[in-house]
């Protein structure tokens, strides 16, 4: 449920775009649809809503969603204030590349990558594996980053509202895949392990 939620933002956002020149009527008040402008502007409330029922769900709040609502109504204020999209089209990578650095460092500063951190109180796996998943996930945090500059600049600005929407699901499907094809070999030997254990029955 958490993980579907944190697409809405991101699919509002599409369909709302998609409105574009339309007018929108309520008990006489009327409201015409600013293509991106009005895009953003429902991107910033519904992920402040997003960040609302996650909390309401699981009565915390990852770090990373914090970060990611701040450079939302950062950049997506910006966008709103100057009138230029450059901003939110900005917001993807720096809030990517930002991840990216974290992950990276994360594997020179302390005993654990970051990794290992959000998720090794729920695995155990052995170190290289924890590094392994640690630079993929760096990686892809690049990667998602530049390619979201190359498409911002490269194409027209409802092909990159295009891009944004399956690129997030496409790479999130891509990675969480791969994640598993990497840690299910050491769930399986963690789970033979657990059966050769004397039990006190």
């Amino acid at each position: 449920m958490k993980q579907i939620a944190e697409f809405v933002p991101i699919v509002l956002f599409f369909i709302v775009y998609q409105l574009n020149g339309q007018t929108l009527s309520i008990a006489g008040w009327e409201y015409q649809f600013d293509g991106i402008f009005s895009a953003t502007a429902v991107m910033m409330i519904a992920t402040a809503f997003q960040v609302i029922f996650t909390y309401a769900l699981t009565r915390k709040i990852e770090k990373r969603l914090i970060w990611l609502l701040l450079a939302v109504l950062i950049f997506g204020g910006a966008t709103l204030f100057f009138r230029n999209q450059a901003f939110i089209q900005w917001k993807p990578t720096i809030f990517n590349w930002v991840l990216g650095l974290a992950f990276g460092a994360s594997q020179f500063i302390g005993d654990k990558s970051l990794m290992e951190r959000t998720l090794g109180s729920q695995l155990h796996l052995p170190k290289t594996v924890w590094t392994r998943l640690n630079l993929m996930w760096m990686t892809n945090f690049f990667v998602v980053g530049g390619l979201n500059l190359y498409v911002a600049y490269q194409f027209s600005e409802e092909t990159w509202v295009s891009y944004k929407l399956y690129s997030a699901i496409g790479f999130t499907l891509a990675l969480t895949l791969l994640t598993a094809v990497m840690i299910s070999p050491h769930l399986k030997e963690h789970k033979a392990d657990e059966k050769l254990l004397p039990r006190d029955d």
